[in-house]
């Protein structure tokens, strides 16, 4: 996703990543309870995955994570006037380049033709690394991995 957002850029397009809680507490990275915790928690995430867009953190009682529909891995696009125009329960680096090439081609169009908006929705798919999802919970602990694979096997 940092490759995407400094690709983007020159397009005037920002990004951020929000920080809400761990997915899969464990005894490294357990429950939050107070705000010092969840900065030193997403400082951690920050280093381990290299996030270079700026990370905002959420309130202790996950309310942003709430209002944009509490899945663990969402993505949002905003246009300008702060309209959702993108929405997706899982990031997907592809998906969200794909629909960032979309409305920058948009942006172009509107220019010579008018344009008139309409809702779509499709199935996308995604790479899905079992070993690196292992490793993030890992890295939160055995109790992470534990629960984890009582719930849903390995």
């Amino acid at each position: 996703m940092n490759e995407i957002a400094e690709r983007f850029a020159k397009h005037n397009i920002g990004s951020l990543f929000l920080y809400t809680h761990e997915a899969h507490p464990g005894e490294h990275y357990p429950h939050l309870t107070s705000m010092e915790q969840k900065f030193r928690h997403a400082r951690d995430l920050r280093d381990v995955l290299k996030v270079s867009r700026p990370i905002l953190v959420d309130a202790l009682d996950g309310a942003c994570h709430r209002t944009f529909g509490s899945m663990p891995n969402m993505t949002w696009i905003f246009n300008r006037a702060g309209m959702p125009i993108y929405k997706s329960d899982w990031t997907d680096s592809n998906s969200v380049a794909n629909a960032l090439d979309y409305f920058v081609d948009v942006a172009g169009r509107r220019k010579n033709e008018p344009l008139a908006p309409f809702n779509v929705e499709r199935l996308d798919f995604r790479k899905q690394n079992s070993a690196a999802f292992f490793e993030g919970l890992e890295r939160n602990g055995p109790k992470a991995v534990k629960e984890f694979e009582a719930a849903f096997g390995r």
